[in-house]
């Protein structure tokens, strides 16, 4: 009696002992041998067709459906369209540009040095006992005191060369007037918040504090001064001085801050080039000199 592993080596694997009776032209055995390379390339390509774990999830891992920060339904049919996006002002802006960083940094600066200078806003302040003493430089830095001056001197000078200095002069005060004031109304920056609004004779644009009127009336009158009058060199360092000092004390006062003063600076300085290259004199204004000297 042969064994049972005897008689699993004598035929192929898959066939059944009907088969194993058949004739030997049947298919199976495909006569002559063929029926065994029939029967192992099948076995080779059940094999083949044999799907590998690992090989499966690689390509699920791969597809769309299963790719992750993808939905199913995505992948679900092509019909579906993209989301919109979104609109402008509803984006965040993550990357802000370096000038604005650069400009808030600068504005913070501003109004926490603006707060620490400002010793003399108030009469609890701690420098308040220079308050009286810081309001009357605010007067000498007015431009109510130094048109009516100028027009004083204007009136009763009878030289021609002191009227031509004092015609520039006025015209410097009305230029810096009307820039200031344009200035302030484009800006229409605030006055610091622990300003008392006790100025002397303001006028609607005054409530704004970006430029100092002061501190461009400072520069102003004090290049007009060194450029225009032969002082001693005491004299003008006292000068540079007023103008320095009248600037400080806008912001000690509290009425601007930092950049409103230095601004400030900046723009009087600039004007009177402005009236340099403009200068007025009787060869290229001689109406307006005629007209003044008629009077």
């Amino acid at each position: 009696m042969p064994s049972p592993r005897r008689s699993m080596e004598g035929r192929p694997l898959g066939v059944s002992a009907s088969s194993s009776s058949s004739s030997p032209g049947s298919p199976a055995h495909g006569g002559g041998g063929g029926g065994s390379r029939f029967e192992f390339q099948s076995l080779l390509s059940s094999r083949a067709t044999a799907v590998d774990p690992t090989c499966a999830r690689l390509r699920a891992s791969e597809s769309p459906v299963h790719r992750r920060g993808s939905f199913p339904l995505a992948a679900a049919g092509p019909s579906q369209s993209p989301a919109p996006p979104l609109p402008e002002e509803d984006r965040m802006d993550l990357n802000p540009s370096f000038l604005g960083i650069a400009l808030r940094s600068l504005l913070a600066i501003d109004l926490w040095l603006s707060k620490k200078l400002g010793v003399c806003a108030g009469e609890s302040s701690s420098w308040g006992s220079v308050r009286p003493l810081m309001k009357l430089l605010e007067i000498s830095g007015h431009g109510i005191p130094w048109l009516l001056g100028t027009l004083y001197c204007l009136c009763r000078s009878d030289s021609w060369a002191g009227r031509e200095v004092l015609m520039n002069l006025l015209f410097a005060l009305l230029l810096d007037l009307l820039l200031v004031a344009l200035i302030k109304g484009l800006v229409r920056r605030r006055r610091p918040a622990h300003n008392q609004m006790d100025m002397f004779v303001t006028l609607s644009v005054d409530k704004y504090s970006f430029p100092s009127g002061h501190a461009t009336r400072a520069a102003l009158m004090s290049r007009f001064i060194l450029n225009h009058l032969v002082l001693a060199i005491p004299l003008r360092v006292l000068v540079v001085l007023w103008a320095f000092v009248l600037g400080l004390s806008r912001v000690m006062l509290g009425r601007h801050n930092v950049t409103d003063v230095a601004f400030g600076f900046f723009l009087g300085y600039m004007q009177y080039s402005i009236v340099d290259y403009c200068w007025l004199s009787p060869h290229n204004a001689p109406v307006l000199f005629l007209l003044w000297s008629q009077r």
